[in-house]
C-alpha cells in the first residue's frame, strides 16, 4: 500500500501530500490520521524544519470524510452513538488537535476541492493559497451531519461569523475568487503555479530565524482565545528568550552591516 501522506524535504521546507487521489484524498481513515499526526510530532521535534506545505494528490485537496464508509457504517462511522462519539474523539479530532499544536507554520496549497473535513483541514493551516480551480464547501449539512472536526470553531475565525454561518448552514460551494474576497485564502494563483508559489511563500517564512517564527506562531494561536493582558505577559516572556538567541544577534549585526543574515536556529 502506498503511503497515505507523502513527505518531501527541500532545504528547511517539507511538503506533505495526501496520497489517496482515487478517493479524492479523504482524511477520515486511521492511516491518514496517524500519518498526519506523526508528521506533526516529527517536525515539532526537528528544529531544522522551518515551514510545511500541505497539498493533495490528483484533482482534489481533500474531500473530507469517506462517504462510502458513511454509507456502509464502517471505520469512523460505525457503531452505536457512544461508539461514534468516541470514534470521532480518538479518530479525526486528533488532526485539529495536532495541527493546532504544530510549532511550524503550515501552508495549505489548495489544488482543488476542499470539502467538509477537507475544508476544515485547510482552515487548520496558518496560511492558505489556492489554485484558480479550488473551491471550498463546509458541506456537512448536505449529508445530514455537522462539522465533527472543529469546523464550527475554525471557520468563523477565518471568514467571520456571518459568512461562516452562510457556508455551514447552506453547505454551498465557495469558489477561489470568493474565497479570496472573504479572506479564506490569502491569494489565488494559476493552477500550474500553485506548488511553486506555495513553496516561495514557505521559503520566505523559512528565511527568518526559526525560534522567532515558532514563537510568533504560538502567540498568534494563543491570541485567538486569550486576553490582551495575557498575551502581553506571554509576549514579554517570549521576547526575553528571543533576545538571548544567536539568530537575534546575527539579525542585528546583518542589519547594521547591510548584508544578508545567516540563521542557524541557535
Amino acid at each position: 500500500m502506498d503511503d497515505p501522506v507523502l513527505v518531501e524535504r527541500d532545504g528547511h521546507v517539507e511538503t506533505w501530500t495526501i496520497n489517496l487521489p482515487e478517493a479524492r484524498n479523504p482524511i477520515s481513515g486511521d492511516d491518514v490520521i496517524d500519518a498526519l499526526v506523526a508528521r506533526v510530532d516529527a517536525v515539532n521535534a526537528d528544529r531544522t524544519v522551518r515551514a510545511v506545505v500541505l497539498t493533495g494528490a490528483g484533482s482534489a485537496f481533500s474531500a473530507g470524510g469517506n462517504v462510502k464508509d458513511m454509507a456502509e457504517r464502517v471505520g469512523l462511522f460505525g457503531g452505536a452513538p457512544h461508539e461514534l462519539r468516541d470514534g470521532y474523539r480518538r479518530g479525526i479530532q486528533r488532526i485539529p488537535r495536532a495541527m493546532y499544536a504544530c510549532d511550524v507554520p503550515l501552508i495549505a496549497a489548495v489544488n482543488g476541492a476542499a470539502v467538509g473535513a477537507g475544508c476544515d483541514l485547510a482552515l487548520m493551516c496558518d496560511l492558505r493559497i489556492a489554485s484558480e480551480r479550488a473551491f471550498f464547501a463546509e458541506s456537512f449539512v448536505k449529508l445530514g451531519i455537522i462539522p465533527g472536526d472543529g469546523g464550527a470553531w475554525l471557520l468563523p475565525r477565518a471568514v467571520g461569523a456571518a459568512r461562516a454561518a452562510e457556508m455551514a448552514l447552506t453547505g454551498d460551494r465557495v469558489d477561489a475568487a470568493t474565497a479570496l474576497e472573504w479572506g479564506l485564502v490569502s491569494r489565488v494563483v494559476p493552477h500550474g503555479e500553485l506548488l511553486t508559489e506555495a513553496r516561495r511563500l514557505a521559503d520566505r517564512v523559512a528565511a527568518n530565524p526559526p525560534h522567532a517564527v515558532r514563537m510568533a506562531k504560538k502567540l498568534l494561536r494563543e491570541a485567538q482565545h486569550q486576553s490582551l493582558d495575557s498575551i502581553l505577559e506571554l509576549s514579554a516572556a517570549m521576547q526575553a528568550l528571543a533576545h538571548q538567541t544567536r539568530d537575534h544577534e546575527e539579525a542585528v549585526r546583518a542589519f547594521l552591516d547591510r548584508r544578508d543574515p545567516h540563521f542557524t536556529g541557535e
